[in-house]
């Protein structure tokens, strides 16, 4: 018997868009809402504002990078 995939916040699709959708949706959807490292202090503390903009609540660093994850490129924003 096969074990059937949880798809956690991707259940809202119900039986539209096919599997194989529903998978990539949900890696991308698990990779931008969980908390990456900071690139200025390294603590695990940076939460996505918007698209391509993070904020780390450690070092009140507002920063860009790629849209769905934190990459090593830095680019300030502002320092509040």
């Amino acid at each position: 018997m096969v074990k059937k995939k949880k798809f956690g916040s991707v259940k809202r699709f119900g039986p539209r868009y096919g599997r194989r959708t529903k998978d990539r949706v949900s890696e991308v959807e698990a990779l931008r809402k969980k908390k990456h490292s900071c690139p200025f202090c390294k603590k695990n503390k940076v939460k996505r504002l918007a698209a391509g903009i993070w904020y780390c609540s450690k070092c009140n660093c507002k920063f860009t990078s790629k849209a769905y994850s934190v990459s090593s490129k830095k680019k300030v924003v502002s320092e509040a």
